[in-house]
């Protein structure tokens, strides 16, 4: 992962099983996350939905000013740290063994401000799309509700905002354009 990108990562439970069993399995995820990679990355969208969670972020401008870092090696080490704290958590707390997510964390770069808008309409629609819940603003597990004011965040907006002009066309656009796939 390289500064000044954008990244979608995403990852789902192992068979599709859940990842979330409660609202403080969320939350805690969301403090892991928090603790592992705060220092490296930006979040400028999220999603955590029962058996997947989709990131959209960045990395930290302020990253390739540490002395000797690799930026993508502690990105990665951050990543895999987060994910083993949160199923070793899960997994004694649920008295379940083994694998919790699928495989490895996937990232796919955003190239395109089109495809960067889309994927924050996907991340933010995703719930509705499931059928969890009827709208954006109805989910509490996603960076929609930060983008509203609706509550204090460390949410990084401002570039997405500025893609989509106005606060008033970032809720049209969402309420509007429900997407399918990406």
């Amino acid at each position: 992962m390289e500064v000044n990108r954008f990244y979608h990562v995403y990852n789902r439970g192992n068979n599709s099983e859940k990842l979330f069993y409660n609202d403080d399995n969320y939350l805690f995820f969301l403090k892991r996350f928090k603790h592992y990679l705060s220092d490296y990355i930006n979040v400028h969208a999220y999603c955590l939905m029962p058996n997947h969670f989709h990131f959209l972020i960045s990395i930290k401008d302020d990253c390739k000013e540490n002395k000797g870092v690799n930026v993508e090696k502690e990105t990665d080490k951050g990543f895999n740290n987060f994910f083993i704290s949160y199923a070793k958590a899960i997994n004694k707390r649920y008295g379940r063994t083994g694998s919790l997510f699928q495989n490895s964390y996937k990232k796919k770069e955003i190239i395109t401000e089109d495809y960067l808008v889309n994927l924050t309409l996907y991340i933010h629609q995703n719930p509705v799309v499931a059928n969890l819940a009827n709208h954006c603003d109805d989910w509490k597990y996603s960076s929609y509700e930060a983008y509203m004011g609706k509550r204090r965040t460390l949410l990084n907006k401002d570039y997405i905002l500025n893609l989509f002009g106005t606060i008033e066309n970032f809720i049209f656009v969402h309420e509007r354009n429900v997407i399918d796939k990406i």
